[in-house]
């Protein structure tokens, strides 16, 4: 079956480790077509625009985009808004996944597979920000129904991954919030994630206080399957999981809801080391490999996935796991396995 593939390189690093995950993705000898759009805060800087209408009308006609990474004005600029922030809103792509699993190499801690399911939509990300003289005010938005549908993907996702296991562990979700201190917004989150949960009877909740989970995130993360919860902690927990297992440059993600699915490393545009040649290309591959998940492609991205991890198992790593190969050492390494 074909499938198109929309790719946004976007701004800094992203123009390098999207064209890494296109040559493994080719080496794979698949049935998948490509098409280039822009976005991000040079596209805005050239044509006023971070995430143009034919971007946008590209992605939705596309089965998936892969995303590389936007720069963004820490201090903010008039007309300028996040692409991918706008994308997900766009698209309605309502949840963010997050998998956190153990690499070969020393920079990983061992016997760690867990997902961090981040509800996309709303919370304090949700835009709703003004100023009244010296004081900044932000609104916390929380709706039953984002609510209810970021758990229900939760509980699919344990379910699949314990059918993946193949074995008689159940699957365990922990909800985390912050609802003794939030008691009305996190109130109505936890309220509804608990009362989703009891439709799948397999599944072990528990919860976490965001605060202790991530106190257990690093004293045992071996002990955490899935965890599901807001827009802003659930963006915060998964960049410190991902310290667990070598840092942002390894990890991937998946934004998916109604719409184009979009796929994106969870690094930024790393503009300290664009264009040296060394950004990591992981997070990338390992998102492509998610994105075959979707396209019904397992076999395919189970070899993408293993040829990452034989590259890795060989010792050859970027600067920032503390080796010294260059982004096209380690891809060509992958598209060496993919080939043989």
């Amino acid at each position: 079956m074909r499938f198109e593939i929309c790719l946004i390189p976007g701004d800094g690093i992203g123009r390098e480790v999207i064209p890494a995950a296109v040559q493994a993705l080719q080496a794979l000898k698949l049935d998948l077509t490509f098409v280039e759009a822009k976005a991000g805060f040079d596209c805005f800087r050239e044509c006023g625009e971070a995430l143009p209408d034919a971007t946008l009308d590209l992605v939705r006609k596309s089965d998936a985009a892969l995303f590389g990474a936007t720069s963004s004005p820490s201090g903010g600029m008039q007309g300028y808004r996040s692409p991918i922030l706008a994308l997900r809103k766009e698209l309605n792509l309502y949840a963010n996944l997050r998998p956190c699993q153990s690499l070969p190499g020393e920079f990983s801690q061992p016997g760690i597979d867990m997902l961090i399911v981040r509800e996309n939509t709303e919370g304090l990300y949700s835009g709703r920000e003004r100023r009244e003289g010296d004081t900044a005010i932000a609104e916390r938005v929380i709706t039953r129904v984002a609510s209810e549908r970021i758990v229900r993907v939760a509980c699919e996702q344990a379910m699949a991954r314990a059918a993946q296991r193949g074995t008689l562990r159940a699957p365990v979700l922990t909800v985390v919030h912050k609802a003794n201190v939030l008691k009305v917004s996190d109130g109505l989150f936890r309220e509804c994630a608990l009362r989703v949960a009891c439709e799948y009877p397999q599944i072990t909740v528990q919860e976490l206080l965001v605060d202790s989970a991530a106190m257990k995130l690093v004293k045992s993360p071996q002990s955490l399957d899935v965890l599901v919860t807001t827009n802003l902690f659930g963006d915060i927990l998964s960049d410190e999981a991902s310290a667990l297992v070598g840092g942002l440059g390894v990890a991937p993600s998946a934004n998916i809801g109604e719409g184009t699915p979009v796929f994106e490393p969870v690094h930024g545009s790393a503009p300290d080391i664009e264009g040296k040649g060394i950004a990591n290309p992981v997070g990338a591959l390992l998102s492509s490999a998610m994105m075959l998940d979707t396209f019904g492609e397992a076999q395919a991205a189970r070899r993408l996935r293993e040829a990452v991890y034989a590259t890795l198992a060989s010792g050859l790593y970027t600067p920032d796991l503390g080796g010294a190969a260059t982004t096209v050492e380690f891809t060509r390494s992958v598209c060496t396995w993919l080939s043989g």
